[in-house]
């Protein structure tokens, strides 16, 4: 199963959660024999808790790649980071925290019932979120105009793939935390059902966590 197909049962285990989850007899005819609140929520987050790991085991092959070919051409590592907005970079790492705060509390807040403190709070991540994408692609596109492309040397080529790959997890983020926010609004969470929220919470925490290894890596070499 190719990471698409994986990804894309995570975000409809969020939006849908109880038809990801089987049931007890599967021979049942009456179809009312289930998972209890409790056991599909504990199987919901440790499905989500594996799938992360394996979403770092896709970007230790990257942090590996970046030590080996770091310890072999250290200048060139050292030029190449020179040549990153510090500033920016900074930045969008201030705003992903950020992100990760909002959805925290956007998770706590539908445990409390408290709907619209938790609106407020998927909206302000998914903004985040937003803003972070338009600045990578204005550091994208500077660097195209000075003829800096993935290929260019060693470091460019593992900064645009780490950096690309962290980019198409902050768009299915994005994907997730509006599909989450959309059921809000539809009244389909309270204190009683808020799995997929806390999943959806989960994964952009990944997005967060591994945003913050890469800064100083690829930013912050000398």
């Amino acid at each position: 199963m190719g990471f698409f197909d994986v990804t894309s049962k995570i975000i409809k285990s969020i939006a849908y959660p109880s038809e990801m989850v089987p049931s007890i007899d599967d021979h049942a005819d009456d179809g009312e024999h289930h998972f209890d609140p409790v056991t599909e929520h504990e199987s919901a987050k440790l499905g989500m808790w594996l799938f992360l790991a394996t979403e770092l085991l896709l970007f230790g092959g990257l942090f590996a790649a970046y030590a080996i070919y770091r310890a072999k051409y250290p200048e060139m590592f050292m030029d190449g980071s020179k040549s990153l907005d510090v500033v920016l970079g900074t930045v969008n790492t201030v705003i992903l925290i950020f992100s990760s705060l909002t959805v925290a509390v956007a998770v706590k807040a539908i445990q409390e019932n408290r709907i619209k403190l938790v609106k407020l709070m998927l909206w302000i991540t998914i903004i985040c979120a937003a803003i972070f994408a338009v600045n990578k692609y204005f550091e994208y596109t500077y660097k195209f105009s000075k003829g800096i492309f993935p290929g260019t040397d060693i470091f460019y080529s593992i900064y645009f793939a780490s950096t690309g790959v962290h980019m198409l997890h902050v768009f299915i983020g994005m994907i997730v935390l509006g599909i989450l926010l959309r059921k809000v609004y539809k009244g389909k969470y309270s204190k009683e059902n808020f799995t997929a929220i806390e999943i959806g919470g989960l994964y952009w925490h990944l997005v967060d966590l591994i945003w913050i290894y890469l800064f100083p890596l690829l930013y912050l070499v000398g």
